[in-house]
């Protein structure tokens, strides 16, 4: 049996970190996965600016529900989860995911969680596992499932990697030049093909 594991952002919905940047007018907080390998320095790095400015979960969810799914990312999953199972596998916070998740039209998904105090300020954040979208595949693979993964970022290397198939989808030049044998794609129609036919 298989299960395609997807990244969440970049993927199927706009960068948060990017949108509140833009909406916070902090050019710093730009910095996402595409740039930074190493995930917990760069949520230590967004939690440092957050508290030079001042700003917290709210501020953060504000912008949130402003943020729609990339254009064709919900018709791609409702396709994709009525032909095989699908696990989103993401770094992002549950206290992010929500809303997204219901424009998504409810997708199962794994994420991580954010410490966050009384008066709103985002204290620390709580990994699910260690290197958690490649744990996660190897523990999928545990039970018996064949995985295929797709993303855009370093940190969704590993989990493409130790896939049965993997993809790069929307993802900056860099990375798919660093990762010549990974197919890439731009388009969703592309993506859910190469799937399909990996599943066989």
């Amino acid at each position: 049996m298989h299960v395609v594991c997807l990244d969440l952002e970049g993927v199927l919905v706009p960068e948060i970190w990017i949108a509140f940047a833009e909406e916070s007018g902090i050019p710093e907080l730009k910095r996402t996965t595409r740039d930074e390998p190493d995930y917990d320095k760069l949520m230590e790095y967004r939690l440092g600016i957050l508290r030079k400015h001042g700003l917290g979960l709210a501020e953060i969810q504000a912008t949130i529900a402003r943020i729609d799914p990339i254009p064709g990312a919900k018709a791609f999953l409702d396709e994709l989860r009525a032909y095989t199972q699908v696990l989103i596998i993401s770094d992002t916070f549950e206290q992010f995911a929500k809303p997204l998740m219901e424009k998504l039209g409810w997708p199962t998904i794994f994420c991580n969680t954010l410490e966050v105090a009384d008066n709103g300020a985002i204290t620390g954040f709580h990994m699910r596992c260690p290197q958690s979208k490649l744990t996660t595949v190897r523990a999928l693979q545990s039970c018996g499932f064949e995985t295929i993964a797709a993303g855009d970022s370093f940190n969704d290397l590993a989990m493409i990697k130790a896939s049965k198939a993997g993809f790069l989808f929307k993802s900056p030049e860099s990375i798919k030049a660093d990762n010549p044998d990974l197919p890439a794609f731009e388009e969703y129609d592309e993506l859910l093909d190469a799937i399909k036919q990996a599943i066989g």
